[in-house]
């Protein structure tokens, strides 16, 4: 904590005026970058110009981007959300609720081609689970890739089993 308040220029009292420790504080981060993915996926899928695989694309590219474009959102969202003991329950969860947003918007969208829920559910986790994997790669460095050639499979994957 005092490393967080001295780089942040306050001193602890402020930070636990606001957090209870530092795992609440990162849960927080967490939070934060899920829901700017969440509110720009969404905005991209609902946009009322461009053909269903192109809003698609642009809601996956949104998400690509905020996290290679700033790789410490990246590192945060996808690694060390994994690695920190404290932070896996809580990435899980997050993980699942994008999965389960996932299976509602293909719903939405595809209507009477769309899979029933349950399948729906397991689809959205696959693909969510999938994309997270493959950004996790490449921001490690495993994968020699472009987050364009990412935004492109996902979008490919997501058009091709997100219906019956």
């Amino acid at each position: 904590m005092t490393a967080i308040c001295a780089r942040a220029k306050l001193t602890e009292r402020y930070f636990y005026e606001s957090f209870s420790s530092r795992d609440e504080l990162l849960k927080t981060i967490l939070d934060g970058i899920a829901d700017e993915v969440r509110d720009a996926g969404l905005t991209a899928l609902r946009a009322s110009d461009g053909t269903l695989e192109q809003r698609v694309r642009d809601a996956i590219a949104s998400f690509v981007t905020l996290l290679t474009d700033d790789p410490r959102k990246g590192r945060v969202a996808m690694i060390e959300s994994a690695a920190y003991e404290p932070l896996r329950a809580h990435r899980r969860a997050v993980l699942h609720g994008f999965a389960q947003m996932v299976a509602d918007e293909a719903s939405r969208m595809y209507g009477d081609r769309a899979w029933p829920s349950h399948q729906g559910q397991i689809n959205g986790l696959l693909f969510v689970g999938g994309l997270a994997e493959l950004v996790t790669a490449w921001l490690n460095e495993e994968i020699a890739i472009t987050p364009d050639e990412i935004v492109e499979a996902a979008t490919y994957q997501f058009t091709s089993t997100a219906h019956r």
